[in-house]
């Protein structure tokens, strides 16, 4: 049953949303037609309810309490790609807020934050510009078109959350650097990705510019790679692995870490000892 909900999970929603989009453009459907659509996210809907209750009571009766029974069961029903997802929307919005009000994310005092903006930022803005250009372009054409204020309106939409997306990107990226303390090594890329790398683990570190990498997040025989417009600039050996969850919930090991940064120098400089540390 639990399968079965999770699959009817990912089809009610998209069902709903394109009757409502074809209701408010005017779109003329049977009577029969929509009572059966109706039937079916209803019976689905129902199926969703009854397979949540009971994992939720299953984890009472096991001797989780009220919240803990709550996550375990939203845990079970929501695949974690889905899950996933969600979490980058809300990081993407509160990286936003933090944007507008100058602050950022995970980088206490004393610490040395390292950016790694300034190679992607122009490639970022084109594609914005290109997003805006389009929203008001279809828009435009759709009208000339005479095509309904529905459809229109979904569109428009659809048009502006790619907007919305785009800025919340930049923003993550701005607002969310690497960090070093004295703890631990913050790698990170905008709302995606965050690793924690405790300091003890660092048997090395280097500088090493790569400008031919390929992907964003990638783990191939245990070497991660962090890519910033194809660039990775610094290198981090391991003693022991550490675990990499990718942006959609998969699990690698990863001895050797890759990535890029504005000031890699700083960034060095922060993780290497200092004399006084090192001496006897």
């Amino acid at each position: 049953m639990l399968g079965i909900a999770r699959a009817a999970l990912f089809a009610v929603i998209p069902m709903e949303m394109l009757f409502v989009i074809l209701l408010v453009a005017g779109v003329p459907l049977p009577g029969p037609v929509i009572v059966v659509a109706e039937l079916i996210v209803a019976s689905m809907l129902v199926l969703e309810a009854v397979t949540a209750y009971r994992l939720f009571r299953a984890e009472r009766r096991g001797g989780a309490d009220r919240r803990a029974a709550l996550r375990t069961t939203f845990h079970l029903l929501v695949p974690l790609p889905v899950r996933r997802l969600v979490g980058f929307e809300l990081k993407g919005m509160v990286s936003a807020f933090l944007w507008i009000t100058r602050r950022r994310d995970g980088v206490p005092p004393g610490a040395t934050a390292a950016p790694y903006t300034r190679e992607q930022t122009s490639v970022q803005l084109v594609l914005l510009s290109v997003l805006v250009v389009e929203t008001v372009g279809i828009e435009l054409l759709l009208r000339a078109l005479g095509v309904p204020y529905g459809v229109r309106l979904a569109v428009l939409v659809a048009d502006a959350y790619g907007v919305v997306y785009v800025l919340m990107i930049i923003a993550a990226c701005v607002t969310r650097p690497h960090v070093v303390t004295t703890e631990e090594l913050r790698v990170r890329y905008g709302m995606y990705f965050d690793l924690r790398v405790p300091r003890q683990l660092i048997s090395s570190v280097r500088l090493s510019r790569n400008y031919n990498e390929s992907g964003m997040i990638t783990v191939a025989d245990r070497r991660l790679s962090v890519v910033v417009s194809s660039q990775t600039n610094v290198v981090i050996e391991l003693t022991e692995p550490v675990t990499v969850v990718r942006p959609l919930g998969g699990r690698a090991e990863a001895t050797t870490i890759r990535f890029f940064t504005d000031t890699p120098e700083a960034l060095l400089g922060a993780l290497r000892p200092s004399p006084h540390h090192s001496a006897p």
